[in-house]
């Protein structure tokens, strides 16, 4: 190795001309932004989002609607995913403990039984919301129900 044979790493170099360095160099005076505008001047930055001066997208899209901040937010578990929980663990009560450690809720879900599908076995379920029919076919196999 030689110091008349070093080169750089490919690629690490870029073969383009320096602007701004006078006119003999080709690319001075205006140093390729052109003449006059904002962006030929110095300190320009276009804003995010902005369409050469046609109204933005984020400003078109007609915004409606209401999203109440103190919306309750429930877990839903059905009728038939108690009967297999049940039939699985074979267990009689099935309490928010239960559901989280089979992961069917996480542990700051609030959850909700709903009333699809059929229960067959009696169970004991208690969560912090029950819907009329779950109530309704989880005592009619003898279970109880029980709001937290």
């Amino acid at each position: 190795m030689r110091l008349n044979t070093l080169k750089p790493a490919e690629g690490s170099t870029k073969n383009s001309k320096r602007i701004g360095r006078g006119q003999g160099s080709g690319r001075g005076g205006t140093s390729t932004r052109g003449h006059k505008g904002a962006k030929s001047r110095s300190g320009y930055s276009r804003k995010a989002g902005f369409e050469g001066g046609q109204m933005p997208l984020q400003r078109r899209v007609p915004k409606f609607g209401f999203t109440s901040p103190n919306r309750v937010e429930y877990k839903a578990i059905n009728l038939d995913t108690l009967q297999q929980l049940a039939e699985k663990t074979g267990e009689t009560t099935i309490t928010s403990e239960t559901l989280i450690a089979n992961g069917l809720a996480g542990k700051n879900d609030l959850i909700k039984i709903l009333g699809r599908g059929e229960l067959t076995s009696k169970v004991d379920v208690s969560a912090h919301k029950f819907s009329a029919s779950a109530t309704a076919a989880i005592e009619k196999v003898g279970g109880t129900v029980t709001n937290l």
